[in-house]
C-alpha cells in the first residue's frame, strides 16, 4: 500500500473564487476553472475536468496555464448544462495512475457522484451574506424596556422577575414568561456593536401562547408583548443605523393552534382555511400531554386531537409537528395557503421585508420538514416560491433554512442561501472540544444523547463529510453555531480553556459565525429550554465575564477584518489528535490558522504555504518561524492562534 500523501502535498480545488472567478454563472455559459498541483505529488502526464451533465458523464481537457510557489496551476472551460452542475478533477500521473479529486478530498479509485464539486447556476446569495457575522435573540429572555412593566401577564403566561431560574419543566416550559420585548432589544444594540456583530436574528416576534412563540396565532402583526409593530420598525431602524441588518423567523411547516386561520379552519370545514392543514378521519380519545409543548417536549404520535372549536363544531383530529397539537401542521397542497403565506407582494413573507419593516431575510424553522407528509413532497415547491417572492420585493435579502441533520440534499441553489445545520460544525465540534463522556439532549441530534469523544481527524472527517454535498456558496451560508436557543449551552461541559478553540473555529471556517445572545456571558444551560437564560447585562464588568465579552470581541473582530476568512478558499495542512492547521487563501491574503486543545508543535514543508517568512501574528500567542527547510508551528495549548501572509500568486484566468 502507498504511503498516504501529507496534506500540505495534496492537490487543491474547492470552487472558491480563487479556483472559480464567476460564483453566479449561468446556464450554457462557459465556466474557466482551474486546479493547482504541488510539484512535490510528482510528475504530471493530464488533467480532466469530469462533469456530468444529465447524468452523462464527459471531460473536458485542462491546460497547465501557470508554475508559481512549487505550485502547478491547471485550466479547464466547462460549459454549466444544470441548475447544478456536478463535476470533479482527474489527475493522471505519468506512471499511469489516475487520482480523482472530489469535494471529499483525494482518491486513487473511482468517486461517487454524489461526492462532486457543485456549483449552481445563478445563485443568488447577497454579497454581504458570507461576510455575516450572526447574533441570535431570543426576544423573551434579552432585555426588556421600561414600557414592558406596563403590559399585563398574558392568561396564558406565568410570570417571571427577570432573576428567577429558569423553569425547565411543563407547564412552565413554554409558560414560564420574562417579558423581554424588542425595545429591550433596540437599547442593547451597542453591546453587539462592540461585539462587532452585523446581522441579528430575532426567533419569532408574531404572537402565540408560549414564551418561544413558534406557535404563532397570526402573521399580521407584531406581538404586542413585545411593543408591536412599532417596535420592530424602530429596532430594524436603529440597527440599520448601525450597520447591522435583521431577520426574522418563520415557520412555514406550522401555525399555532390559536391561528386565525386554524380558527376558522375548526368553525368551517367548508372554509378556504381548512385546506391549509391536514385533517385525518379518525378521532383520537385522549390528547397529548401538553397542548403547548416547545419543541423539546415533542411527542410520538401522528395527529393530535382539538377542543378549541366552537361549541357547534365537531371535535377533529390532524396532523401536527412530532404530534405536538399546539402546533398543526400546513398541507401546501392549498393554493390559497401560498397566496396568503409565501407567494407574491401581499404574502407573509413579503410584507416584512417591505416599508415599514424592511427585514433583511427570514430563518426558515424546521424547513426540512416543510411540505413533507406521507406521501406528499412539496418542499421544493414551498422553498422556491419563498425566494422567488423574495426576489421580488427585495433581492438583497438572506433566506437561510434549519435543517438539522444531512442538509445537503436541499442545500443545492435553488432557494436556501445557507443552512441552519448541526451536522458539518457544531457536533464535530463538541465531539472533539466537550469533556469526553458528555450527553446532550434536544435540538443538537446526537444520537441517543451521546457525545461521541473525537480526536482532529475525526473533526475534520466529519465536517469535510457533511460539508462536501453543498455548492461552495452555500457552504459560505451554513451556519457555524457553537450552540442555539434549541440546544444546551457549549460551555456547560467543555474542556476547560477551549472557548477560544471553539470560537475560533467557528469564525475562521467556511460559513456564518453564529453567537446565541449569552455565549459572551459563560451562560450554560443542560438543554434547548435551560439555555434560554435571561441576560444579565450587570455582569458585563465582571472579573470573568469581561475578558470572555472582549475574546469575542478579538475574535469576531479577527473575522471582520479580513474577507479570506469569508469567502477565501480552505485547506487543510496539518490534522492531529489536538491540533488542526488550515489556511484561509485568497488572491490578496492568507490567514493561516491553528486550533488546538492541547500543546502542539508541527513541522510543515516550505512549500505549503508562500510567504511564511513575511508571517504577520492576527490572534493567539502561537509562535510560527519559517526558512528554507520548513514551517514551524509551536504553542501551548488549549489556544487559538492565526498569522496573515502574502496572497496565493497563480495565473489570471481566461476563457
Amino acid at each position: 500500500m502507498d504511503d498516504p500523501v501529507p496534506l500540505a502535498h495534496l492537490p487543491h480545488h474547492d470552487g472558491s473564487p480563487l479556483y472559480i472567478e464567476e460564483q453566479h454563472p449561468s446556464l450554457g455559459q462557459d465556466l474557466v476553472m482551474r486546479m493547482r498541483v504541488p510539484q512535490t505529488f510528482g510528475a504530471v502526464a493530464s488533467v480532466h475536468v469530469r462533469s456530468n451533465p444529465n447524468r452523462e458523464p464527459r471531460f473536458a481537457e485542462a491546460t497547465l496555464v501557470a508554475s508559481a510557489a512549487g505550485w502547478d496551476w491547471w485550466q479547464a472551460t466547462v460549459e454549466v448544462e444544470n441548475p447544478v452542475h456536478h463535476y470533479r478533477w482527474l489527475i493522471v500521473t505519468d506512471d499511469g495512475r489516475q487520482h480523482w479529486l472530489n469535494a471529499r478530498g483525494l482518491s486513487r479509485i473511482e468517486t461517487l457522484d454524489s461526492e462532486d464539486f457543485r456549483i449552481a447556476a445563478g445563485a443568488d446569495a447577497p454579497d454581504w451574506a458570507a461576510e455575516s457575522v450572526l447574533y441570535q435573540v431570543f426576544p423573551d429572555r434579552f432585555a426588556r424596556s421600561d414600557a414592558a412593566d406596563s403590559r399585563e401577564t398574558p392568561d396564558w403566561a406565568i410570570a417571571a422577575a427577570w432573576g428567577d431560574p429558569v423553569d425547565t419543566r411543563p407547564p412552565g416550559r413554554s409558560k414560564q414568561f420574562y417579558g423581554g420585548d424588542l425595545d429591550g432589544v433596540r437599547s442593547k444594540l451597542d453591546h453587539l456593536v462592540g461585539l462587532g456583530v452585523n446581522l441579528l436574528y430575532l426567533t419569532p416576534v408574531f404572537p402565540g401562547r408560549s414564551n418561544h412563540r413558534y406557535d404563532a396565532s397570526s402573521f399580521s402583526i407584531v406581538d404586542p408583548l413585545l411593543g408591536g409593530d412599532e417596535a420592530l420598525v424602530r429596532l430594524v431602524e436603529a440597527a440599520h443605523a448601525r450597520g447591522i441588518r435583521v431577520i426574522g423567523d418563520l415557520t412555514s411547516n406550522h401555525s399555532g393552534d390559536g391561528h386565525e386561520w386554524f380558527a376558522s379552519a375548526l368553525a368551517d370545514a367548508g372554509s378556504d382555511e381548512a385546506a391549509f392543514y391536514y385533517w385525518l378521519d379518525t378521532v383520537q380519545a385522549e390528547l397529548a400531554p401538553d397542548e403547548s409543548a416547545s419543541a423539546a417536549d415533542a411527542v410520538d404520535a401522528s395527529y393530535a386531537v382539538t377542543d378549541a372549536a366552537p361549541a357547534a363544531a365537531p371535535r377533529r383530529s390532524y396532523v401536527s409537528w412530532l404530534g405536538v397539537p399546539s402546533l398543526p401542521k400546513f398541507n401546501w397542497n392549498s393554493e390559497v395557503l401560498r397566496r396568503r403565506f409565501i407567494e407574491g407582494e401581499e404574502s407573509v413573507v413579503a410584507r416584512w421585508l417591505q416599508p415599514p419593516f424592511n427585514l433583511d431575510g427570514w430563518r426558515i424553522d424546521v424547513a426540512n420538514m416543510t411540505g413533507r407528509y406521507l406521501d406528499e413532497d412539496h418542499n421544493a415547491e414551498v422553498r422556491r416560491i419563498i425566494r422567488r417572492t423574495m426576489n421580488e420585493v427585495n433581492p438583497d435579502t438572506i433566506l437561510l433554512g434549519e435543517s438539522t441533520n444531512d442538509a445537503a440534499g436541499d442545500f443545492q441553489g435553488d432557494a436556501w442561501h445557507g443552512a441552519m445545520t448541526y451536522a458539518n460544525f457544531t457536533r464535530p465540534l463538541w465531539s472533539w472540544l466537550l469533556v469526553p463522556g458528555s450527553t446532550a439532549f434536544g435540538g443538537l441530534g446526537f444520537a441517543l444523547g451521546m457525545v461521541p469523544d473525537f480526536t482532529g481527524e475525526q473533526f475534520v472527517e466529519a465536517h469535510t463529510q457533511f460539508a462536501a454535498g453543498f455548492p461552495w456558496r452555500t457552504r459560505l451560508g451554513a451556519m457555524n453555531a457553537l450552540d442555539t436557543h434549541d440546544t444546551p449551552r457549549f460551555a456547560t461541559s467543555a474542556r476547560p480553556g477551549v472557548t477560544p478553540v471553539a470560537l475560533g473555529l467557528s469564525v475562521t471556517l467556511p460559513g456564518i459565525p453564529v453567537v446565541f445572545a449569552g455565549d459572551e456571558f459563560g451562560l450554560t444551560g443542560e438543554d434547548g429550554e435551560a439555555s434560554r437564560t435571561p441576560m444579565p447585562w450587570s455582569t458585563t464588568d465582571d472579573a470573568e465575564v469581561a475578558p470572555r465579552i472582549d475574546l469575542y470581541a478579538s475574535l469576531i473582530g479577527l473575522r471582520r477584518a479580513h474577507l479570506a476568512l469569508s469567502t477565501g478558499s480552505m485547506r487543510w495542512l496539518h490534522v492531529g489528535d489536538d491540533v488542526l492547521v488550515y489556511a484561509r487563501e485568497s488572491a490578496s491574503e492568507t490567514v493561516l490558522c491553528v486550533a488546538a486543545r492541547a500543546d502542539y508543535d508541527v513541522a510543515l514543508p516550505s512549500t505549503a504555504l508562500a510567504g511564511a517568512d513575511a508571517a504577520t501574528p492576527a490572534f493567539g500567542d502561537g509562535r510560527l518561524a519559517a526558512s528554507a527547510d520548513g514551517i514551524s508551528l509551536q504553542g501551548s495549548g488549549p489556544s487559538f492562534s492565526a498569522w496573515v501572509l502574502p496572497g496565493v500568486t497563480a495565473a489570471v484566468m481566461r476563457a
